[in-house]
């Protein structure tokens, strides 16, 4: 039987409708269940500035402490100017600091891009990658998710209504139940 594995999501639009947040929604419904998923707010994460580490705001601390207790990251982002919208930059900076207490250390992840657009998120999805590398993140590189064309997908409820983007999800979740049972740590 597999351990259960916290899982953080990470939501980066803020938007009250979201797609990123619709999406992340529908993956919270259909994951698999050895993976508890759970939503983190990240949108009253202070900028971070080294300067406030002396006393680092408690938002900053809080949001370290749900990374840490995390034994996975889920990341959902839109694509704002081919890269990640700020506020998810912020929470990977956040989170990496102060320097020698990187909270992202060693955990596994994956990223779901989510857009209107046929580009699908592609270029926030890689820009995302990059920075995961650098802060030790184990990012999940198959298979890819980048939904394109969000607006058709969901109903005036908000609820996932495209079967073919279900079952893609769905064996997503699948293969990231594998990738966090590989690579938690133990």
């Amino acid at each position: 039987m597999m351990k259960k594995y916290k899982i953080a999501v990470i939501v980066g639009s803020l938007r009250k409708e979201s797609f990123n947040l619709k999406t992340a929604k529908a993956l919270m419904a259909i994951a698999p269940e050895s993976l508890s998923l759970e939503l983190l707010d990240i949108a009253d994460l202070p900028m971070f500035n080294e300067d406030l580490e002396a006393t680092p705001p408690k938002e900053w601390v809080a949001f370290r402490k749900q990374i840490i207790a995390a034994d996975g990251l889920l990341f959902l982002t839109p694509e704002y100017n081919r890269s990640v919208p700020g506020v998810l930059k912020n929470a990977i900076d956040v989170g990496s600091r102060p320097y020698g207490q990187n909270s992202w250390d060693g955990k596994p992840a994956a990223i779901v891009s989510v857009s209107i657009g046929n580009i699908s998120g592609f270029g926030a999805n890689h820009h995302l990658r990059q920075s995961l590398v650098f802060v030790n993140v184990n990012t999940m590189a198959q298979p890819e998710a980048y939904i394109g064309g969000a607006a058709a997908l969901f109903d005036d409820n908000g609820k996932l209504t495209d079967d073919s983007t279900k079952d893609f999800l769905k064996n997503f979740m699948g293969a990231f139940e594998k990738w966090v049972d590989t690579h938690a740590k133990q």
